[in-house]
C-alpha cells in the first residue's frame, strides 16, 4: 500500500478487558482467547479487518511474579507489565495462529496521538499491517509510560485507535451484557439499554469501577464510547462471553449489547486528543463576550477576554475554559503560562510585549465541549 493511501477496507476495533481473558488468579484463559480469535477469523473471512486492543499484561505479570495482593506502586506495576506483556502476546499468537491468523504486537504511547507526524506514522503502520493480513494486537506501552502522560485505561486507548485507523465500529467487550437501567445483580427489573444517542444522558447508570483485575468499568466504557462517537465511530458494548458477539455486533443485531450512536460532526485527531486525552492543568475564566465569540465565531482566545486564571499551568498545557458562571464550555492548549497570563489578563493586544503571541489559546487548539 502506497504512503498516504486510505484504510485498506472496512475496519472494526475490538477491545477486550482483563476480566474477560484472565481468571481470578490472573491466569490467561485460553478458551477466551480462542473464542475471540475464532470470531476475528470469521470477520476476516467476510472481508472485515480487525484490530484488537487488549488489556491483561499486568495481570499476567502478577501471576508470573507471584505478587499477591496487587502492588499499588506505579513503578512496580510498570515492571510487572514488562514481564506480562511478552507472555500475553505469546498467548495471542498461539490463539490467532490456531484460527489461521497472524498477529502483530503494537505498543502505543500518548505522544503517538499528540504529535501529528507520529500520529500519521502510527496510522500508516496500522494500515500497512492490516493490508498485509495481520491482526494488530494493541496495548499501551506501560513499561516506559510516564505516569503523568498515559491513556489511563485501554477503553480510552481503543477509542483513540478507532479514530486512528478510521474504523467503522468499536466493540468494547466486557463481562457485562451492556448498559442496564439498574444493576442486574441487585434489581430483577433491570433491562438492557439497547441504544444510546448521547452518552452524557446515561452516565448515571454506569455504576462504579470494574473488577479487581481490571482498571475500568461501565463508566470507563461510556467515556470511551463518547470519544469514539465524537470521532464519528459507532460503538457497541457487549459481553465477551456471548456466542458470536463480534459478527453479531458488526451485523447490528438487536440485543447483542448497547449501541452508541456516532455523531455526524467528527472532531479532527488533534482536537479529539485535546478534548478527551489530555488532563487539564488549570482553568481560564473568560467574560461573556469572549465566551460568545469562542462558541459562535470560532475565534482564538485573546488576553482581553480573560477574567481569572486558576492553577499553575505552563505553556502548551491543556486548560479548561469557563464562562463567568464558572461552567466549563471549552478546552484548549495554552500558549502562555499561568504566571504570565495573570499579568496580562484583560489587556488589549497592543499592550502586550512585541514578541508575545497575542493568542492565549489559538482556535486550532480550542475545542468547544457539549
Amino acid at each position: 500500500m502506497a504512503p498516504g493511501a486510505g484504510p485498506p477496507g472496512r475496519t472494526v476495533v475490538v477491545k477486550i478487558g482483563t476480566s474477560s481473558i484472565t481468571d481470578a488468579r490472573g491466569r490467561i484463559v485460553g478458551p477466551a482467547l480462542a473464542k475471540l480469535s475464532s470470531e476475528v477469523a470469521e470477520l476476516r473471512a467476510a472481508g472485515v479487518l480487525v484490530v484488537i486492543v487488549t488489556s491483561g499484561a499486568i495481570a499476567a505479570g502478577l501471576r508470573v511474579l507471584g505478587l499477591d495482593p496487587r502492588p499499588t506502586d506505579p513503578s512496580v506495576l510498570q515492571a510487572v507489565s514488562a514481564v506480562g506483556q511478552s507472555r500475553l502476546m505469546a498467548h495471542y499468537e498461539k490463539a490467532l495462529a490456531a484460527a489461521g491468523l497472524v498477529g502483530g504486537q503494537v505498543l502505543l504511547a500518548p505522544l503517538d496521538f499528540a504529535n501529528r507526524a507520529q500520529y500519521l506514522h502510527a496510522r500508516q503502520t496500522m494500515w500497512l499491517l492490516l493490508g498485509l493480513g495481520v491482526v494488530p494486537v494493541v496495548n499501551e506501552n506501560d513499561a516506559v509510560a510516564d505516569d503523568e502522560v498515559r491513556f489511563g485505561d485501554n477503553d480510552r486507548l481503543a477509542a483513540l485507535v478507532a479514530h486512528l485507523v478510521q474504523a467503522d465500529l468499536l466493540v468494547l467487550l466486557t463481562d457485562a451484557a451492556g448498559l442496564f437501567t439498574a444493576d442486574p445483580h441487585r434489581d430483577e427489573g433491570a433491562s438492557l439499554v439497547e441504544e444510546v444517542a448521547e452518552v452524557d444522558q446515561v452516565l448515571a447508570l454506569a455504576g462504579g469501577a470494574g473488577s479487581e483485575r481490571g482498571s475500568g468499568g461501565m463508566a470507563s466504557k461510556l467515556a470511551a464510547a463518547k470519544i469514539a462517537a465524537w470521532s464519528g465511530v459507532r460503538v457497541v458494548i457487549a459481553s465477551a462471553e456471548r456466542p458470536g458477539v463480534l459478527p453479531d455486533a458488526v451485523a447490528g443485531l438487536p440485543g447483542v449489547g448497547t449501541f452508541v450512536k456516532a455523531r455526524l460532526a467528527r472532531l479532527p485527531a488533534r482536537k479529539l486528543w485535546i478534548a478527551f486525552a489530555m488532563a487539564a492543568a488549570g482553568m481560564i475564566v473568560v467574560d461573556e463576550g469572549a465566551k460568545i465569540a469562542l462558541m459562535q465565531k470560532g475565534v482564538s482566545l485573546l488576553p482581553a477576554g480573560v477574567r481569572e486564571v486558576k492553577g499553575d499551568f505552563l505553556p502548551d498545557d491543556a486548560v479548561e475554559v469557563a464562562g463567568p458562571d464558572g461552567v466549563v464550555f471549552a478546552k484548549g492548549i495554552a500558549r502562555h503560562g499561568a504566571k504570565a497570563l495573570t499579568d496580562w489578563m484583560g489587556w488589549q493586544t497592543a499592550q502586550l510585549p512585541p514578541d508575545v503571541p497575542p493568542e492565549v489559546i489559538h482556535r486550532d487548539d480550542l475545542v468547544i465541549l457539549p
